[in-house]
């Protein structure tokens, strides 16, 4: 890097700080990020090869292939939309914390209360994710290892598999965020090339394929409901779950150079890539579907990796297998990333049990390592009922939906309330603002409705959708605790302290470091 260069960096970095200082902290973590490699974080963790493929077998009963490739486009348009009020807000308040401090800041009134709810639906909903992405990826190796070396894909060695990767990612996460920047490089590309390499390889390498009219028009119902509208609505599930964690590029805007525009940038931008080639991925493989009702009941667990061999032979197949179970450990790693910097900004305003101890910073490499294993360890503490349970995933999904969906329209909500009054950063929708928040706020409120309806008839302990609960397990443990308690000594997100003694807590960083 030449003198002119270090020195744009140099003024680059203390104009993002002096932004940091205005909205009351102190640079404690590490502002090395470009705007890259933010997109990267978002578009690794939304990671179409980790949504699409784990829920394809959902999907395959759940409306089938016309649901499947027709939800897509049509959620993705409600999720731009709510990705671009999402930005808006990021440019005005480029801290880690995210949607708990834009709810506080945005609120006319309590905003302390709706600070809280929106920071422990976030909080949930994101672990929630690092458990659904992981344990899907545990799913894939289960199968893998299965048609490799007969490692039977039983909930046990599933479970096992999840311990090892959730271990293996909190490991990679306590190295620093330099180390994180480069894996999330190297995701971008390996989820890019690993689309066009498994449709080319679906395209070129199969027999026979499935017609246009299967592709885009075959309705499929085995869930026992009678009303095929009811049963395309569930199907969305597949579209809806995969377009989450955007809200990452957020999180990592203190670490993040040119935060104010970059992590506006950082959330649209994962969201339309990962439309585009989602969108290419669903109908590659739907066309390469050589056996429907066998590949549902494959033995493996996985659909898709019946498909690939179906489609492929059993060499090829466990290949295609090997780039999306890569692109799925990349996508865990990617969102203990950003649950650990949301566990951090929580911790540091008080808001969770423990506060000073998961609010600690690693000095070396000034990355929050205690709140990167809570992100591990919460996820997989959510993904344990499988052991019992085989609807556990979907509901784990569901619940990762619906959560981080509550956490990411509050905010937009009181910006539409807010109006006029709404204090725009560089990056904003200009008069599309308000009407573009009504739409996704609308749009948040039927999808909270629709997971909570249950999946499958007939409705037995094994087969209930247990989101509900679950949401009102959130719901009333956050309500409770603030009714009692909270309300008396949460006050939203702190100030720090002056101008002067955030510089000193900078300094002693440094010089620690």
């Amino acid at each position: 890097m030449d003198v002119s260069s270090a020195a744009a960096d140099n003024a680059e970095t203390d104009t993002d700080s002096a932004r940091l200082h205005q909205l009351g902290y102190a640079q404690e973590l590490k502002r090395t990020m470009s705007g890259f490699s933010n997109f990267a974080v978002s578009f690794t963790i939304v990671s179409i090869l980790s949504g699409c493929l784990t829920l394809y077998g959902y999907g395959m009963n759940t409306g089938g292939p016309a649901a499947m490739i027709w939800g897509w486009p049509i959620v993705g348009v409600f999720v731009l939309l709510v990705g671009l009020g999402m930005a808006e807000i990021c440019s005005s308040y480029p801290t880690a914390g995210g949607l708990y401090y834009w709810a506080a800041k945005l609120a006319s009134r309590n905003g302390p209360a709706w600070s809280w709810f929106t920071g422990w639906f976030n909080l949930v909903g994101q672990i929630a994710v690092t458990a659904g992405v992981d344990f899907g990826a545990a799913l894939f190796l289960n199968a893998f290892l299965d048609l490799q070396w007969g490692f039977t894909a039983t909930p046990g060695h599933t479970i096992l598999l999840l311990v090892v990767i959730l271990a293996v990612h909190g490991g990679l996460n306590t190295f620093g965020v330099r180390l994180m920047s480069i894996l999330n490089a190297v995701s971008v590309w390996w989820h890019l090339v690993g689309v066009l390499v498994i449709v080319g390889v679906l395209i070129f390498a199969p027999a026979k394929h499935q017609s246009a009219s299967f592709v885009f028009g075959s309705f499929v119902n085995n869930t026992g409901w009678g009303s095929a509208p009811y049963v395309f609505a569930l199907g969305l599930l597949v579209a809806q779950y995969t377009l989450t964690g955007y809200d990452a590029s957020a999180h990592m805007t203190e670490e993040t150079k040119n935060a104010e525009v970059a992590g506006p940038r950082g959330i649209i931008t994962s969201i339309v890539v990962s439309l585009v080639a989602g969108w290419v991925l669903l109908i590659g493989i739907t066309f390469a579907i050589q056996d429907y009702a066998g590949e549902v009941g494959s033995s493996t667990g996985v659909p898709p990796a019946q498909i690939f061999i179906d489609a492929t032979g059993a060499a090829t197949g466990k290949f295609l297998l090997l780039i999306c179970i890569g692109a799925q450990l990349f996508c865990g790693m990617a969102s203990v990333t950003a649950n650990s910097r949301m566990i951090y900004a929580f911790a540091r305003d008080g808001a969770i049990p423990g506060s000073k101890i998961w609010h600690k910073i690693n000095k070396r490499t000034q990355t929050p390592t205690n709140a990167v294993w809570l992100a591990a360890g919460g996820a997989m503490l959510l993904a344990l009922p499988y052991l019992w349970s085989n609807t556990a995933y979907a509901a784990v999904t569901s619940i990762a939906t619906v959560g981080l969906y509550v956490a990411y329209v509050i905010p937009v909500f009181l910006r539409v309330r807010k109006g006029d009054a709404f204090d725009k950063g560089p990056w904003n929708l200009g008069r599309w603002g308000k009407p573009i928040g009504i739409v996704a706020v609308a749009w948040v409120v039927v999808i909270f409705v629709l997971f909570m309806l249950p999946q499958v008839s007939p409705v037995t302990a094994n087969t209930f959708n247990y989101t509900p609960i679950a949401f009102l397990v959130v719901l009333g443990g956050a309500g409770i605790w603030w009714l009692v308690s909270a309300r008396k000594w949460f006050t939203g997100p702190k100030v720090q302290g002056s101008a002067e003694e955030l510089a000193a807590v900078e300094h002693e960083l440094k010089e620690l470091a």
